[in-house]
């Protein structure tokens, strides 16, 4: 039997958090049928991921994908999400998955929010993007989303820049400034680099009050469900087993 993936989101108190995550998991479940898909919140939000793992050791359920919703590598999946792994069921055999990002997939997905929000591939070289994430003290997230900023810019955008919502500058509304002054572009837009909505994102749309065009998040793409597929196979191929505690 394959093993279960199981996506891990972090939760939040706005409901609109998990009805985006759990479209996206339906979303991606429907892309391989016969796959065995559950989803579990770190916090706020029910089932926690203790529940789950039990539910499906009680199941007879042998191996599981852990998949961490998450666009960079910071605190949640480098610290949270493993221990509450290792916490598991002992009958359990668990691999952690990559977080979703960097991927060239999450690039196609932005560019399709951009589209949706009235843009086409032909006002490419006149507008300037704001890449706007929730933000993180973890240098090496910091680092993901300048890369990625780089690379939506080298599909021919005028001009994208990082912005951050939280823990991190610039704010949104300091990188739509300095895009107003940039004599190339024509019109600014902000595209927010999150998966679900809440607080995080509604700031990030606050702060996109004076850009062209405001991007939604990145949701149920398809581009994001076929990235959750991508990490589990990955993972499923590692075969390398979560570190259980001693």
């Amino acid at each position: 039997m394959r093993p279960v993936l199981l996506v891990i989101a972090h939760g939040s108190r706005d409901p609109r958090h998990a009805a985006t995550v759990q479209a996206l998991v339906r979303r991606a479940g429907a892309l391989r049928p016969g796959l065995r898909v559950e989803t579990a919140f770190l916090d706020f939000n029910l089932p926690s991921v203790p529940g789950v793992l039990d539910r499906l050791a009680a199941d007879g359920v042998r191996e599981v994908v852990a998949l961490p919703l998450l666009l960079t590598r910071a605190f949640h999946a480098k610290a949270d999400i493993p221990a509450v792994l290792r916490q598991a069921p002992p009958s359990l055999s668990i691999r952690q998955a990559e977080v979703l990002g960097p991927s060239p997939l999450l690039i196609a997905a932005v560019e399709r929010r951009l589209y949706e929000a009235g843009l086409t591939p032909a006002d490419k070289p006149t507008t300037g993007v704001v890449l706007a994430s929730a933000g993180s003290t973890d240098p090496e997230a910091i680092a993901v989303i300048a890369e990625t900023a780089r690379e939506l810019r080298r599909t021919g955008w005028c001009s994208v820049r990082p912005a951050f919502a939280s823990a991190s500058l610039p704010r949104t509304e300091d990188a739509v400034r300095a895009l107003r002054t940039d004599p190339d572009v024509r019109r600014v837009a902000v595209s927010p680099y999150v998966i679900a909505p809440g607080r995080l994102p509604d700031r990030i749309a606050a702060g996109a009050a004076g850009a062209d065009v405001l991007a939604d998040v990145l949701g149920p793409s398809p581009e994001l469900a076929c990235l959750l597929l991508e990490r589990y196979d990955g993972a499923h191929a590692d075969r390398r087993p979560v570190a259980r505690t001693a």
